[in-house]
């Protein structure tokens, strides 16, 4: 499998290669300066700089089965990371941006990071619960969880917009399709109405456009390897235009990939 790490220019439609290399190597996310991505492989996480060179290992501490679900929070300081060392299932951590000692967030598993609240204060997160797949949001400090859907379907890849809104897949209506939701848990609203399999809507950092994977309809989950498609539309589902196709899935962008102003995003493109 070769991993090719690149980078979407919205505005000329083209997209560049950063890094490849033989190893898989999973969902990239921006520095908050725009300087370097956070990837993962090998259950470790990586720093890829953006002006050439390798990446280099961010120390997790005990967290060293982490998988594609990372992000860093909007002030840059923090590294959210999804790792199951601990439990044996997947369970949430935040540690200094530079690396440190991972710090508990979700007393509850299986539970897999996918967003971070604008303020930096909570993060949102799907969270299997006797084998159910819902929403949840919890503060960072710990504490008691908030579940926002309850079991209408399977629910994951929530992300949170600037504007509050917490944008989610779901198959409460039979294929999987993008839905938001306030952090209240009201204003349930869908949004796409698609023949696709959609994932993993991340909006842009002005909160108005939203990009999403899409797979061939006939297609459930979220496998790795297959045919899938780049779609952007406005935040309210409006003007969907496809902006390319590639072999991926699984690890392309399952977390939040845009750069910070919005003209850029990252994502993974694989060949066996």
């Amino acid at each position: 499998m070769r991993s090719s790490v690149e980078i979407y220019d919205v505005a000329s439609g083209q997209a560049r290669v950063v890094w490849q290399t033989e190893q898989l190597v999973e969902a990239p996310n921006f520095s908050r300066d725009g300087r370097s991505l956070i990837i993962n492989g090998d259950g470790l996480v990586y720093r890829l700089p953006l002006d050439g060179g390798p990446p280099s290992r961010i120390d997790t501490g005990f967290a060293v089965q982490c998988n594609n679900d990372h992000g860093l929070s909007p002030d840059g300081r923090w590294l959210a990371v999804t790792d199951k060392v601990e439990f044996g299932r997947a369970a949430i951590y935040i540690l200094p941006a530079d690396g440190g000692t991972p710090r508990l967030v979700t007393p509850r598993q299986s539970s897999y990071w996918h967003g971070w609240s604008p303020d930096g204060a909570r993060v949102c997160y799907c969270g299997i619960r006797d084998d159910v797949f819902d929403i949840y949001t919890i503060s960072v400090d710990s504490g008691e969880e908030t579940r926002l859907t309850f079991g209408e379907g399977r629910n994951d890849g929530p992300d949170w917009s600037c504007d509050g809104w917490i944008y989610f897949n779901s198959s409460r209506t039979g294929r999987m399709q993008i839905w938001r939701i306030r952090p209240d848990g009201t204003e349930l609203t869908r949004i796409t109405d698609s023949p696709f399999g959609d994932w993993f809507a991340h909006p842009t950092p002005d909160g108005r456009a939203l990009l999403v994977l899409s797979y061939d309809g006939d297609v459930f989950d979220h496998p790795r390897d297959r045919h899938v498609r780049l779609r952007m539309m406005d935040a309210d589902g409006r003007n969907d235009r496809v902006l390319f196709e590639l072999f991926g899935g699984q690890g392309t962008m399952n977390v939040p990939n845009w750069s910070p102003d919005g003209s850029q995003f990252a994502f993974v493109r694989y060949a066996p």
